[in-house]
């Protein structure tokens, strides 16, 4: 039988979600487990997106999972002194990261990389003048995640892309198949959570 090729993962962002392990018999045990399994796929970046953990907790999580992400940027989600520490990129909710550039613009030289998510033009301009080196825009598709929320579709999609010189990831109902349309429309590409973050 002719081997199949493996997908191609550059183009994702993999963003974590370590609740949907939480009646596993050992919940890290089998979160960590998927961290390296969705690393062995090589996507761009992984997002430790655990932002409701304690401090003290998400910094010793981000410093179990640092270690394995040989090839792959770990970028820490909401927590920008952690992230400052470690070297590591940052991704805020745009309303945290106005907070930030607003206490002083040489605070994001702090990061390897600073993003956030937007769900507008205006939103993804604003982030690019506070300094955002790449945005998610979204939710492109109906997602799981949020059920009573309809995708914004692929024009909205060109749109952010085409309103900011910065990379632009697709997110909501994003699966590895749907990434071709993302880079058609202008993307550098999508984020995945419930596809690589799900039992």
């Amino acid at each position: 039988m002719e081997r199949q090729p493996a997908a191609d993962y550059s183009h994702i962002i993999a963003v974590t979600n370590r609740h949907s392990f939480d009646g596993a018999e050992d919940p890290e045990l089998a979160f960590l487990t998927r961290v390296r399994e969705v690393l062995l796929l090589r996507p761009r970046a992984l997002v430790l997106r655990e932002k409701d953990l304690p401090s003290s907790e998400y910094r010793a999580l981000a410093e179990k999972i640092l270690p394995l992400c040989t090839g792959t940027a770990l970028i820490l989600h909401s927590f920008p002194q952690i992230a400052a520490e470690l070297g590591l990129g940052l991704h805020l909710p745009l309303p945290l990261l106005k907070e930030l550039a607003t206490a002083g613009p040489a605070l994001l030289k702090h990061f390897h990389t600073v993003g956030t998510s937007v769900h507008s033009e205006a939103e993804a301009r604003l982030a690019y003048m506070l300094g955002a080196g790449y945005c998610f825009a979204g939710n492109i598709f109906e997602t799981s995640c949020k059920p009573d929320l309809p995708g914004r579709g692929t024009d909205f999609l060109r749109r952010i892309s085409s309103a900011v010189p910065i990379p632009v990831y697709g997110i909501g109902g994003i699966d590895e198949t749907k990434i071709p349309l993302l880079l058609k429309n202008g993307a550098a590409g999508g984020c995945m959570m419930s596809g690589l973050f799900s039992r």
